[in-house]
């Protein structure tokens, strides 16, 4: 690659929690760097408990974080609750960071309107889970767009996969994010695989930052396995948008220990070895080798932080069951602003169908 396309990459801890060179000076904060261990322990437990409830039949098709909670803690640990989160499916670890209850992920991917009605004031900007792939981005631009005409010190932060970077609507974003200079971030999980694409066919460029480059703006590389990296370099993104520096592209290098949601089978397509190798570089034990490194973690406060986590995953859980079932019609709700009349026809036809089956002992 020619030294002029050359873009930064970032990494302070090496797989086995080893120093990589020397480390910023907020490193050294330890009660820090154990509170984004523990929102990556909760993330992982919380993930763990969504799969078996899928595959129990509790909740529909979920999309697993596993491997991936350093991108998504670092994003919920450092934005401001003026700014404003667009996330992609993935983005369980931002969102509870942002004040988004577990329960109300759950009621999410269970099919509930009332998963996206966040309860939490804090979190009321917010943008809900977008599975359509990177249409978020463009939400992302037209949200900062308006940041920037109120002259106001906001970012809006947006997510996506590897996969996403294909997509029109990601290379539009990035068009109009750096040809108005508009005050967002752009955080890409590589996580290696867009379902059964891996990253090195999906795009023949050495980089999926580099994109930026051609949009105007900045774009680097970070270990996203490495919580440090993630944080320091999101910490800077965040700072530059927010000064009208100017968008910022964030790649983080990771890898999706899961498959890509619980109606997929990535054994199909992955060979063990590789994601045996993916293990011995997942982000929670090399911070938590740090820690113990470095003196202030051990077994018994890892003991006593899993049964915290689980306490709070399994209150969740018995919140969202004790929500009960959502009302059938509410599934015409959020279809348009102004009703038209053929649809308050078809909503009386379903709630009559939806009482006759209930009358005949169906749910």
């Amino acid at each position: 690659m020619p030294e002029s396309l050359k873009l930064p990459y970032t990494r302070y801890l090496e797989p086995d929690g080893a120093l990589h060179g020397s480390l910023p000076e907020w490193a050294d904060d330890f009660d820090l760097l154990i509170r984004l261990y523990r929102q990556m322990v909760l993330t992982r437990l919380f993930d763990q408990k969504a799969v078996a409830l899928q595959r129990t039949g509790r909740i529909g098709t979920y999309a697993p974080t596993i491997g991936q909670e350093a991108i998504g803690v670092a994003i919920g640990a450092l934005m401001r609750p003026e700014d404003v989160l667009v996330p992609y499916y993935r983005d369980t670890a931002a969102q509870v960071m942002r004040g988004v209850k577990m329960e109300e992920i759950l009621l999410y991917w269970g099919g509930d309107e009332r998963g996206s009605a966040y309860v939490d004031p804090a979190v009321g900007q917010d943008f809900p889970l977008c599975v359509p792939i990177a249409t978020q981005a463009l939400h992302a631009c037209g949200v900062a767009t308006a940041m920037k005409i109120r002259g106001e010190h906001r970012v809006a932060v947006t997510t996506c996969g590897d996969g996403a970077t294909s997509k029109g609507d990601f290379l539009e974003a990035l068009n109009v994010a750096g040809a108005w200079q508009l005050p967002v971030v752009f955080v890409v999980n590589n996580n290696q695989w867009a379902i059964s694409v891996p990253r090195r066919i999906q795009c023949g460029a050495p980089t999926l930052a580099q994109k930026a480059t051609g949009a105007g703006f900045h774009g680097e590389q970070v270990d996203g396995n490495d919580i440090l990296a993630v944080y320091d370099r999101m910490r800077s993104a965040l700072e530059r948008a927010r000064q009208g520096k100017g968008p910022v592209l964030l790649e983080c290098i990771s890898y999706r220990l899961g498959d890509h949601t619980t109606a997929d089978d990535a054994s199909r397509y992955r060979s063990s070895e590789e994601v045996k190798q993916a293990w011995q570089e997942e982000p929670i034990k090399r911070l938590q080798s740090y820690l113990a490194a470095q003196g202030v973690w051990g077994e018994q406060r890892e003991q006593e932080l899993v049964g915290e986590c689980q306490g709070l995953v399994l209150r969740a859980v018995e919140a969202f069951e004790a929500a009960g079932n959502q009302a059938p019609d509410t599934v015409f709700d959020y279809v348009y602003a102004q009703w038209p009349a053929v649809l308050a026809e078809q909503r009386e036809q379903f709630r009559e169908r939806a009482a006759r089956r209930e009358e005949n002992g169906h749910e």
